[in-house]
């Protein structure tokens, strides 16, 4: 061999047993990253005579010296044009909102099951604006809260079919807008027996209409100590020097 040449070590592997890697919680091994969360959801309707359901919840998650703290909001509102003693009116405008639609329906959208992030938007009518969006960022502060007045759900109701639900539980958060012109639904999913996902989907049977879905996850990083980060340095040095081949 040249007094020149150089060889090059092969990498050697380590294995990492289930118990490290169940524990860990971001990227850097032995260190938990994620100190806490917010989510955020958001959901209208904007009917075409002026009438509009929306939803808003928020969930907010930090850690603490002895655990976690939980903060909730959740809000439902329905605005209504007119009186609910109208029968006449209202009868009326039950037919426009559907007016066009040739008695269209969109259905199957509920039942796509994906893990991970689903955006499912069925449309049948003309002029319809629809919006699925879902955003997902880690950051080292604190994310913006929607709204938090201690309600874990919120319910409203009204004339022609409309109403907005949302709820916080157990195993994540549901939001749902019901119209004459069909549904929007936002869905969080994570428990122990099955994959965490997030669901949207937007079922549209009718004219003119505006709907949107909106999302948003914060991930809140804790910043690494001066001692964590010497710690992985020196770990990085003996995993390097004990792949040199002697």
């Amino acid at each position: 061999m040249s007094p020149f040449t150089a060889s090059v070590a092969e990498p050697m592997l380590q294995p990492v047993g289930d118990e490290v890697l169940a524990a860990q919680t971001g990227k850097a091994v032995g260190v938990s990253t994620i100190s806490g969360f917010v989510l955020n959801l958001l959901s209208q309707w904007q009917l075409p005579n002026g009438e509009s359901v929306s939803a808003t919840g928020t969930l907010a998650v930090s850690k603490t010296a002895t655990g976690y703290t939980a903060k909730t909001g959740a809000t439902a509102i329905v605005n209504e044009l007119v009186s609910q003693t109208n029968q006449a009116v209202n009868t009326y405008v039950s037919g426009l909102l559907n007016n066009g639609a040739n008695g269209a329906t969109t259905t199957g959208g509920e039942n796509v099951q994906v893990n991970g992030v689903s955006q499912v938007t069925q449309v049948a009518g003309n002029n319809n604006v629809g919006s699925n969006t879902a955003t997902i960022d880690f950051s080292p502060t604190s994310a913006a809260s929607q709204i938090l007045n201690g309600q874990t759900s919120a319910n409203a109701s009204g004339a022609n079919g409309l109403a907005a639900s949302i709820a916080f539980n157990s195993t994540g958060a549901v939001l749902k807008l019901t119209t004459p012109a069909g549904v929007a639904t936002q869905q969080v999913t994570a428990n122990a027996t099955q994959s965490a996902n997030i669901a949207q989907l937007m079922k549209i049977a009718g004219n003119n209409q505006a709907v949107m879905n909106q999302l948003q996850l914060h991930l809140q990083t804790s910043a690494l100590t001066a001692n964590q980060l010497r710690l992985m340095g020196v770990q990085a040095a003996l995993a390097n020097m004990t792949s040199l081949k002697k």
